[in-house]
């Protein structure tokens, strides 16, 4: 099994080798267990600049985390349509999702669910990568065009090997989102302890859209590990304010803007999968 690290460069080949040419072999990428997918524990690091603990400091704030400002596959990133190269052969995102039983977390910085038992996996390449988690951002952190959204949603999984799979879906305001409104009642009453929901469906997450962006990335919060597999929905979805207030009103204070600014690109192709465009590239 071949390791990759913060090289840019292999990181860049292993990507494009990985989707162009549909190798059949993953290599471990990053190699994260379920428990470091995230911090747990929000106190050391903010959102909010000139506190010392704002996303330009987190990388000074824990050794662990020093990734966060010299990493050079960062997280989030503009989606400029400059960038973006439609690849056909990306093919279909494929989910094979199932309800299982859920809690729902206050994270401090964000509201999480977390699924205790098998709910399914998504297969990236003949890969299967599980369903753990999913979590609410407000605003968007990726931007299309440089344009922010009111909410973008992760969907957080991860392969047998470590490497993690993140799936992202932006919204507007709009209509209510019908997976976040059946656990708004339950987001409503959580407090600092992790809180049992029953079954949660991730089958009834609405995409809406065949077509996706996809490119190597990092997590979002620390400790930013990179070597992340992205996919976001080019179609940007609605969530009603209700519902974006009611994740803003429960976390802690200082995180009810819980979107990390955008990174830079540093030459990383961003490629787009379109069934409906004939030919390679744009």
């Amino acid at each position: 099994m071949a390791v990759y690290g913060n090289n840019p460069s292999c990181l860049i080949s292993l990507f494009l080798t990985f989707f162009i040419l549909s190798s059949h072999t993953l290599f471990s990428i990053c190699n994260a267990s379920e428990s470091e997918v995230e911090t747990e524990d929000e106190t050391p690091f903010t959102y909010l600049e000139g506190t010392g603990k704002g996303p330009r400091k987190w990388g000074q704030i824990n050794p662990h985390w020093q990734v966060c400002d010299k990493g050079k596959l960062q997280s989030p990133i503009d989606l400029l349509d400059q960038r973006v190269q439609v690849i056909r052969n990306l093919g279909k995102l494929k989910r094979d999702y199932n309800p299982a039983p859920a809690t729902v977390k206050n994270r401090g910085h964000d509201v999480t669910v977390r699924w205790k038992e098998d709910a399914g996996k998504i297969i990236i390449n003949g890969t299967d990568f599980k369903l753990l988690q999913c979590h609410w951002h407000s605003p968007s952190e990726h931007t299309f065009n440089g344009t922010r959204y009111n909410l973008e949603f992760h969907i957080i999984h991860l392969s047998s090997n470590g490497t993690i799979a993140v799936i992202g879906i932006t919204y507007k305001y709009g209509r209510p989102d019908p997976f976040l409104a059946k656990l708004l009642s339950h987001i409503g009453s959580i407090g600092k302890e992790e809180k049992d929901i029953g079954i949660v469906n991730p089958g009834d997450i609405k995409f809406g859209s065949r077509k996706y962006y996809r490119y190597i990335g990092s997590l979002t919060v620390p400790p930013c590990t990179e070597g992340v597999i992205w996919t976001i929905v080019k179609k940007v979805r609605t969530v009603s304010r209700e519902q974006v207030r009611a994740l803003r009103d429960v976390v802690h204070d200082g995180f009810e803007a819980n979107a990390r600014p955008t990174q830079q690109l540093e030459g990383r192709p961003i490629l787009l999968y379109n069934p409906g465009i004939k030919g390679g590239s744009k």
